[in-house]
């Protein structure tokens, strides 16, 4: 009996259920690129998914079961598999994500009609969504229920060998596929940046557990090396919640901070399974009537780091060198990219899709509606960060701000937050040329913040 184990987003040996099931036998891993499916990778997710296949692909060969690659719709690749290799057994681990499921729901049928086994199993989640006994929209009583359900199953280890099909089948290239950028070759940054892989998981949590006792400081000042940066790892399943949950608990004493936030990436998955438009549509219905502008500059600046504001400038920028902003400067840029300019959260969404290397959908979504006030547990419309006052308190030393935005690097920390307010001897002494090597503000803060509280009193005023 020959298994088809069909990778997706558990790209790893380790704490794989649907891996350990089909490893008693003869077994052919595949991995399948679906083009046919709404949200596809963004480019910076395409080059890391182009990493990960690599490496997973040298695992599996080390083990004895090379990966098998084919591009096309899921079922008619699997199908013809099935025919090529005389599988007569398929497993994979769930995916959550609306598209995901019905597609999985429809190949699981298919598959059976044809007289298949077929099992999935549980990768991913600590609580899958229809385990717990009602929804929630609100993280606090859901991060208890999480806690209420003890600590998660201990993580599976990885198979010594495998055995491989008997049947030889036909496997594409990544280079086939040209998932990476040829010219110009953006990527750059993302390969000085990090390590794709089950490997550079593993390493990832050793370097984290050495700085995560003070992650619940820590956590806050982008220009310190204070969170785990393992989301683009948890999203492409080269390491499991449950493989990080055990691994902090056993080596960090003041776990609780961290592991919040791995349950508020769970909450995202639950929020979006049940919640299939989150991606699309505000959660809070009011807010599809909300005034939105649109303003293609604006956004442009936004997208290139050229908002004249310091902080919202260094995080862009290095989201577009390395594929990561750190999280405290992620909600700054989204604020100012809703409430300061005005433009739809959908649009910031979209930016991040193409630029995160950890753009996950249910965490983008969940995420964005928040910092838009139209979401699950929504931070308030009016609370507007002021990106002067929220440089000043979480990078007061500039280191952050002078890494990425270099051009003004040389202003003193009293005006480096808002170089607009320098006088000209100190632009002069930092040869600095507002408007010229570092733009002037697109908006006025105090103008931005009266315009948005004032159209969220307009929406306020239509749903009463």
């Amino acid at each position: 009996m020959t298994t088809l184990i069909w990778f997706r987003q558990d790209l790893r040996l380790t704490d794989n259920p649907a891996l350990t099931a089909a490893a008693h036998g003869p077994v052919l891993p595949v991995f399948i690129l679906d083009d046919t499916l709404p949200w596809s990778p963004g480019a910076a997710s395409r080059w890391w998914l182009h990493e990960s296949l690599a490496s997973l692909g040298r695992d599996l060969a080390r083990l004895g079961a090379p990966l098998v690659l084919r591009r096309g719709p899921s079922l008619q690749v699997l199908e013809d598999l099935v025919a090529e290799a005389g599988i007569t057994r398929v497993v994979w681990n769930r995916l959550y994500e609306p598209a995901a499921v019905e597609r999985g729901t429809e190949i699981k049928a298919s598959l059976k009609t044809r007289g298949l086994s077929v099992d999935s199993y549980n990768a991913s989640c600590l609580v899958e969504p229809w385990h717990l006994a009602r929804p929630y929209q609100v993280f606090s009583p859901f991060w208890r229920t999480i806690q209420e359900w003890g600590e998660p199953p201990r993580p599976l280890p990885p198979p010594s060998r495998l055995e491989a099909a008997a049947a030889a089948v036909s496997s594409q290239t990544l280079a086939d596929w040209k998932l990476q950028p040829s010219a110009p070759d953006w990527a750059t940054g993302l390969r000085d940046t990090w390590t794709p892989g089950e490997a550079g998981a593993a390493e990832r949590i050793d370097t984290f557990c050495e700085i995560a006792a003070a992650y619940g400081r820590a956590r806050d000042f982008p220009g310190e090396e204070g969170t785990s940066r393992l989301s683009p790892h948890l999203h492409f399943g080269e390491v499991s919640p449950r493989q990080v949950w055990h691994s902090i608990r056993a080596r960090v004493p003041e776990a609780d901070a961290f592991l919040r936030e791995l349950a508020w990436r769970e909450f995202s998955i639950h929020l979006l399974h049940r919640t299939p438009s989150l991606p699309e549509q505000p959660l809070r219905d009011a807010f599809a009537d909300f005034p939105w502008r649109r303003d293609a500059a604006q956004l442009r600046a936004w997208q290139r780091g050229q908002t004249g504001y310091p902080i919202v400038d260094a995080g862009m920028r290095q989201l577009w060198h390395t594929g990561w902003m750190h999280n405290r400067v992620r909600m700054i840029v989204a604020s100012f990219l809703v409430k300061h300019l005005l433009l739809p959260w959908q649009q910031g969404e979209a930016w991040f899709w193409d630029t995160l290397v950890d753009a996950d959908l249910a965490n983008n979504a969940a995420n964005w509606q928040w910092v838009a006030g139209c979401g699950a547990d929504a931070a308030p419309y009016f609370r507007i960060f002021n990106p002067v006052l929220q440089g000043e308190k979480f990078d007061a030393a500039g280191a952050y701000v002078r890494h990425w935005v270099p051009e003004i690097a040389a202003l003193p920390d009293a005006v480096l937050h808002k170089p607009w307010q320098a006088s000209d001897a100190v632009l002069d002494k930092a040869g600095i040329r507002l408007g010229d090597t570092y733009p002037r503000p697109i908006v006025d803060h105090a103008a931005a913040r009266a315009r948005a509280l004032a159209a969220f009193h307009e929406l306020k005023v239509k749903a009463a």
